[in-house]
């Protein structure tokens, strides 16, 4: 059940979600639209009913109206009520509005303005005091009209229901039907006048309903029925740290992701928890081969009319991938819902979504809902950046790096090579299924969603396995989770560069093959660069951040993390390289109190080939190397 006023039928999320067929059959759902014709600034010209009924049918739900109370209803069935019923449905909204605010011989007046022949005569007989109190019995004041309404819906199995029931705002106060009643609030005599009229005083108006009398025990069995045991919100089960994903030649980190859901698929333990959803891009996000091997959920077997080897898309009850039309604002919605299945319903879930990462910002709105209810899912925004040039500047994506940097209850995560991917994915799913962990301290934890920015671009995986042999899968894995960890240490790449000036090159994700160059460059122009490839700017920032609040709050002098600590070195020049908006990197130097050049895509894009645009925004290996000369002039 979920209470909706009417003037939020006017945000087109509304109607996103009622229309997708994934809520076909959904007769367990009700909404209840408080009609009362009120927005915030107004009194709402016209009244639209008919219009949101056909778009309600339209979509398959089941209409109800609880338009008229019995005091109303009784008077439409005596000689000439008919004629009421019409001038009462036919009066402007706004001057039906108006009568809230009369009494007497000027409500009279007011109502039987513009009226037909005959509505006069039919009211004649009725006391002024009785006149107002009949014109405007509206039916969702009336219990046993709303209840009739549910009991119709009750019904009403095979698709979800609304009641649109209406009413008047302020029912019962002074206030009543005021255009301004929005925010007004009753003065010190008024909540007197209220309490009095209830039968309280200020000694009794909080106290409980008498648990002996009739209200008292249904209120008591209602509480028993609705009450819950504490749940557990960890699955007990172990998402393991890898699924092993190798590659032998240039892959992307988008093809990894599916790959890595197939083998967590096969899991017997992990597996029956992993739900995924698309909104209309499943295949082109690398999700067929779970979607081969789970199937799609329909709420009944559907036959399919088709063979195709490379996608079976077998629709049952037994399916895990939920599948949306173009919606991103419903794709955030639902991951919002399957992120709170255990606190809602008891059932946990792993969620998964994917979505073209320019249209996180769609769905941006569901996304925040999501996360300030603490749900928790993965999302992965792919393709990203202007990585994606040939198809031009609108399915480029430049600020969606600060949106996941900078949103409460997300973990932002942009990994560039496979292994670190599958460390990543593994960590974030177990941290899911591991439920809520209470901070021994007061450090903050990761009890939320966790979005990865991923690339179609194939990088070489020969760095990465380099750094593997250097470092060990233990010190390298605790380092990528933890955000950074050195790619290239330039003084072990380069023994004879051990005196010559240093700088650091830190980047995330596909523009990597670019600094590694760029590096080797400045190696042979007698500069020692070491690479950094920063896996999770959220967490490098999150703990530079603890470390400054520590100071600010303890009045001593802040600390360097030891994620920063262990990937890079202090006081060092950096130039920051990104796919994103520059600013979303730059911070790195106030954190190493150093000089910083920030590289990344600070304009719209445009349509051309990857070399073309990170020419124009200067990511090229050649610009690399000028930011980091500028970077130690800088020192």
């Amino acid at each position: 059940m979920a209470l909706i006023g009417d003037a939020e039928l006017d945000e087109g999320n509304i109607w996103e979600a009622v229309a997708d067929p994934a809520t076909t059959g959904l007769g367990n759902v009700m909404w209840l639209v408080d009609f009362n014709r009120q927005s915030l600034d107004r009194v709402v010209p016209g009244i639209r009913i008919n219009q949101w009924r056909g778009q309600f049918e339209a979509a398959g739900w089941h209409v109800v109206e609880v338009k008229y109370g019995r005091k109303l209803a009784e008077a439409y069935g005596r000689p000439g009520g008919e004629a009421l019923r019409d001038w009462i449905d036919a009066m402007p909204n706004e001057q039906y509005q108006s009568l809230f605010g009369l009494a007497g011989p000027a409500l009279r007046k007011q109502f039987l303005d513009g009226a037909p022949a005959g509505i006069a005569e039919f009211i004649a007989d009725i006391p002024d005091e009785e006149l107002g109190p009949l014109v405007t019995d509206l039916g969702g004041h009336d219990l046993s009209a709303m209840l009739d309404a549910y009991a119709q819906c009750d019904a009403v199995t095979d698709r979800p229901s609304v009641v649109f029931a209406y009413t008047v705002k302020g029912w019962g106060l002074p206030i009543a039907g005021n255009p301004r009643n929005h925010s007004a609030l009753l003065s010190s005599e008024q909540v007197d006048t209220l309490r009095a009229a209830r039968g309280l005083t200020r000694d009794t108006e909080w106290d409980r309903l008498d648990p002996a009398s009739p209200a008292g025990i249904r209120a008591g069995a209602r509480r028993e029925a609705l009450s819950r045991a504490p749940r557990e919100r960890a699955l007990g089960v172990t998402v393991p740290e890898s699924t092993g994903v190798r590659a032998n030649k240039p892959i992307s980190t988008q093809e990894v992701f599916g790959r890595v859901l197939v083998d967590l698929a096969r899991d017997r333990e992990v597996g029956r928890y992993l739900v995924t959803t698309a909104p209309d891009v499943a295949t082109s996000t690398n999700l067929a081969g779970f979607i081969n091997k789970t199937g799609v959920f329909a709420p009944t077997e559907q036959r399919s009319w088709t063979e195709d080897r490379m996608l079976r898309w077998t629709e049952s009850p037994a399916g895990q991938h939920i599948e949306l039309g173009i919606s991103e604002m419903n794709l955030f919605l639902l991951l919002g819902q399957l992120g709170l299945s255990w606190d809602l319903s008891g059932q946990p879930l792993l969620p998964v979504g994917t979505v073209y990462d320019p249209f996180v910002l769609r769905g941006l709105d569901a996304f925040l809902y999501g996360t300030y209810s603490g749900s928790r899912f993965v999302v992965a925004g792919t393709p990203s950046g202007i990585t994606l040039a040939p198809e031009g500047g609108a399915h480029q994506s430049t600020i969606t790096a600060s949106v996941g940097l900078e949103l409460p209850g997300v973990t932002f995560l942009e990994p560039a090579y496979a292994a670190s991917l599958d460390w990543l994915l593994c960590d974030a799913l177990g941290q899911i299924a591991g439920g809520s962990t209470p901070a021994a301290t007061a450090a903050p934890t990761e009890d939320g969603a966790y979005y990865f920015r991923l690339s179609t671009r194939p990088l070489d995986q020969a760095p990465f396995e380099a750094a593997r042999t250097r470092l060990g899968d233990a010190v390298l894995r605790r380092q990528v989770i933890a955000g950074a960890y050195r790619l290239v240490d330039a003084h072990q790449a380069y023994p004879h560069l051990a005196d010559a000036p240093v700088v650091q090159l830190a980047a995330s994700g596909a523009v990597l093959p670019e600094v590694l160059a760029a590096a080797a460059e400045l190696a042979d122009e007698g500069i020692a660069a070491h690479v950094v490839d920063v896996t999770s700017l959220d967490r490098l920032y999150r703990a530079w951040q603890r470390t400054l609040r520590q100071g600010v709050r303890t009045a001593t002098v802040p600390s360097v993390p030891g994620a920063l600590r262990s990937a890079f070195v202090d006081r060092v020049p950096v130039v920051t390289v990104h796919d994103a908006a520059s600013h979303a990197m730059a911070w790195l130097g106030s954190a190493l109190g150093a000089p910083a050049v920030p590289l990344g895509v600070d304009e719209f894009g445009q349509s051309g080939s990857v070399a073309e645009l990170y020419e124009v925004h200067d990511l090229l290996p050649g610009s690399i190397v000028n930011a980091a000369l500028a970077a130690i002039a800088l020192r």
